[in-house]
């Protein structure tokens, strides 16, 4: 058994997964208020993680979203609404210190990147050698993979391996896909991206409008690299995901005459412990 965390912005979730059979056997899942102060944010993933009770020994995989420095350990959260109250906290050592049975090592990766190598080892990207993630939530995540292993750079891969920092219509791609994006052009109070879903497909014809927008320029943006990189699938995930009939459409109507068309992810709230999973079991190797 492998034991990895994944930490978001409204939970954290801690399991246990069967490499070989790919799943996941336990886990604990908590609550977690990501614009708090950092004492609270690391206590609930600590008491979340001691909850598991995994054997001692373990290395750990905790699934984080950025800015953080994967490979230290270290959180750089800054003006980014979430875990600002971390930026400058090496989590690493937090972690080691205060889970028990006590860690020997925690090695970190980027929530997207967890989604997408999950969905490779098991789900819909399964058995093709190379594939690209995207997860749609607060904002866009993405992940190149050959074979397994993140590209960061090459034919088709953006800078880091980003979509985020590429552009559309001349600003940067989050400022028409994202969550705060959708909301400020749909306007309005006291609604979120699933209730524009909602009113979308009870007709509401502005709703559909600014959802179609949104995706199509995500799909249109992320197009050529899926072209370059020489793709075979493509699969997403995260909250938006989850309207697949409107995402799904939208998202293809940007790709054009792309072959690769855009899938969901299969595996839903496993992916990314399955993913992260897989990542441990790789740095071990």
């Amino acid at each position: 058994m492998r034991a990895v965390l994944e930490i978001g912005g409204t939970h954290v979730t801690a399991a246990l997964v069967d490499p070989l059979r790919t799943r996941v056997r336990r886990r604990i899942r908590r609550p977690l208020d990501a614009r708090g102060k950092a004492e609270h944010i690391l206590g609930t993933v600590v008491r979340c993680a001691g909850e598991l009770r995994a054997p001692a020994g373990q290395v750990w995989a905790a699934a984080v979203p950025g800015p953080f420095d994967h490979e230290k350990g270290i959180a750089r959260f800054e003006g980014v609404g979430k875990f600002d109250d971390l930026y400058g906290i090496d989590v690493r050592s937090v972690l080691i210190d205060g889970v028990w049975p006590r860690p020997t090592d925690v090695v970190f990766l980027n929530d997207a990147h967890a989604f997408a190598l999950g969905e490779w080892r098991a789900g819909a990207a399964a058995g093709h050698r190379r594939c690209v993630g995207i997860t749609l939530g607060t904002g866009v995540g993405s992940a190149f993979l050959t074979d397994g292993a993140v590209r960061r750079e090459g034919p088709g891969v953006p800078p880091e391996g980003r979509v985020d920092l590429l552009t559309w219509a001349g600003a940067p791609l989050e400022h028409s896909v994202s969550r705060r994006a959708i909301l400020a052009r749909y306007g309005g109070h006291d609604v979120d991206v699933r209730d524009i879903a909602v009113r979308a497909r009870e007709g509401e014809r502005w709703a559909g409008q600014v959802l179609a927008e949104a995706l199509a320029a995500l799909g249109a943006v992320i197009a050529p690299c899926v072209r370059d990189f020489d793709a075979s699938a493509l699969v997403v995930g995260g909250a938006m995901a989850l309207s697949w009939d409107l995402v799904g459409p939208a998202i293809g109507t940007g790709l054009g005459d792309t072959p690769v068309r855009a899938r969901p992810g299969t595996l839903g709230a496993d992916a990314a412990l399955i993913g992260a999973a897989e990542f441990v079991g790789a740095a071990r190797r």
